[in-house]
């Protein structure tokens, strides 16, 4: 049987460690990244015999890329806490782990908005590369959007996770403030320029391309709440770099 190491980072997670980790207790190991938690989390994951490791925050690539470095397999399957492997999903796991065809694998996502599975706005499959081998792959080295790239030929698993994306409004809200900033830092980086027309057109455009383009319509009111929602992201993330090219300016 293949043998997975599970590798998680986290911060004040321990609403949703319990699903996430009763969900890999097939692994060979589970490998946790804390950064800096003040709940129960590390206690959580300690009691599903997980490794802990108390970190600094490095960026969302760095730290995944901390978390495979400690793994003792050669197959890593990386999760966010707010993520569930099906038993189905399992058993397709532990066999790709058990032979070297492929370099890594894609994983579709059944992502949920409160109790609600949302397969349009552009919300499934939603396929990210998250079994990889660990001599093969390395998350990219970004603040934010991370996302693992391979050597060698890539696969894809016919079974989703379970992704509780956002419990409510207020959750989403909450974590763009974080978000909206990494990106915007991000795009800073990458010497990327907010104008006019960035603030004026891409948020009615996020919200056409998410409640037309890719269905949203079709879930009602959950659909057009979450268009509103990404649109208001992309809003506050140009914003925001707006606001930072004009602090690195006045700084020349």
């Amino acid at each position: 049987m293949g043998k997975v190491s599970v590798t998680i980072i986290v911060l004040n997670e321990e609403h949703n460690l319990p699903d996430c980790l009763e969900s890999v207790r097939w692994a060979d190991e589970v490998i946790v990244s804390d950064t800096g938690s003040t709940d129960a989390t590390a206690e959580i994951c300690r009691a599903y015999g997980a490794k802990v490791y108390s970190d600094s925050w490095l960026g969302f690539g760095a730290q995944k890329n901390l978390c495979a470095d400690r793994a003792r397999n050669a197959w890593v399957l990386n999760l966010d806490a707010d993520e569930r492997v099906t038993p189905e999903l399992k058993d397709e796991i532990i066999n790709a782990a058990s032979n070297d065809a492929k370099a890594g694998y894609f994983i579709a996502r059944k992502n949920y908005f409160g109790s609600r599975w949302i397969r349009r706005c552009g919300w499934y499959p939603d396929y990210n590369l998250r079994l990889y081998r660990k001599d093969k792959g390395r998350f990219s080295d970004r603040h934010v959007h991370e996302a693992v790239s391979v050597s060698g030929p890539t696969g894809r698993l016919a079974s989703p996770m379970i992704h509780q994306t956002y419990k409510d409004v207020s959750d989403y809200l909450a974590r763009m403030q974080r978000y909206s900033t990494l990106a915007a830092q991000e795009m800073l980086k990458e010497g990327r320029r907010a104008g006019v027309s960035d603030l004026l057109l891409r948020p009615p455009f996020t919200f056409l391309k998410m409640y037309v383009l890719r269905g949203g319509f079709l879930e009602g009111t959950n659909g057009m709440i979450l268009s509103y929602l990404y649109a208001s992201y992309t809003l506050a993330k140009y914003a925001k770099l707006w606001e930072l090219r004009r602090g690195v300016c006045k700084g020349l």
